[in-house]
């Protein structure tokens, strides 16, 4: 009977022995599926943040702005003037227009913006900046978000949307005007880009 005893109660702490170093495996391989999450999170943390800010007239630059922002998980940021242009506003072939009379005389081309003021600007690397293309220029509505903001350290991609014309210089003529940061060569697209072609140019840069 003794012996007996002494043989269930070698069995039970044997039993009690494989728990404990069954749970040491589980808790260090919970460990280590920690330290693999921290890993990933912190290759997170050093991707870069992305803004997209436009000016759209007339809702192409924001379709565009709307690809890119998805593609590269962005925040966007729309600059909206204090004086909102209406539809007889912006048709550039009427002579005495508002945007022919403020293609005409550069000091009508001061736009004041309801806000220049991005929360938490200096967080972002890279910043898109879109807009429509006038007589060959970025539209002057963009202007004083460019000299309002400081892109020291930030790599700057202008695109444009024209029914005709092609980028040209707006986007080093818009560099000049900030006077800092990393400005690209940029993109210009036609007012009906389709989403592929959008994401097709995303694709070719370096993000």
């Amino acid at each position: 009977m003794k012996k007996w005893i002494c043989w269930m109660m070698t069995m039970v702490l044997c039993a009690m022995a494989l728990t404990a170093c069954g749970n040491s495996s589980r808790q260090q391989s919970n460990a280590n599926s920690g330290e693999q999450v921290e890993a990933s999170a912190g290759t997170e943390d050093q991707t870069g943040k992305v803004l997209v800010v436009y000016y759209s007239a007339s809702g192409n630059t924001k379709a565009v702005g709307d690809v890119i922002a998805q593609y590269t998980g962005g925040d966007t940021f729309e600059i909206i003037p204090v004086n909102a242009y209406t539809t007889e506003d912006l048709d550039w072939t009427a002579p005495g227009s508002r945007v022919d009379q403020e293609h005409e005389d550069e000091s009508l081309q001061d736009i004041e913006l309801v806000s220049t003021t991005v929360d938490d600007f200096d967080s972002y690397d890279t910043v898109f900046i879109g807009y429509p293309i006038w007589w060959q220029e970025a539209a002057w509505v963009v202007n004083n978000f460019v000299k309002g903001n400081d892109f020291t350290g930030k790599t700057v991609i202008p695109f444009c949307t024209s029914s005709s014309s092609g980028l040209g210089e707006s986007g080093t003529h818009l560099a000049a005007m900030a006077g800092t940061g990393n400005w690209q060569e940029g993109m210009r697209f036609r007012g009906s880009a389709s989403a592929d072609e959008v994401t097709e140019w995303l694709d070719s840069l370096d993000l």
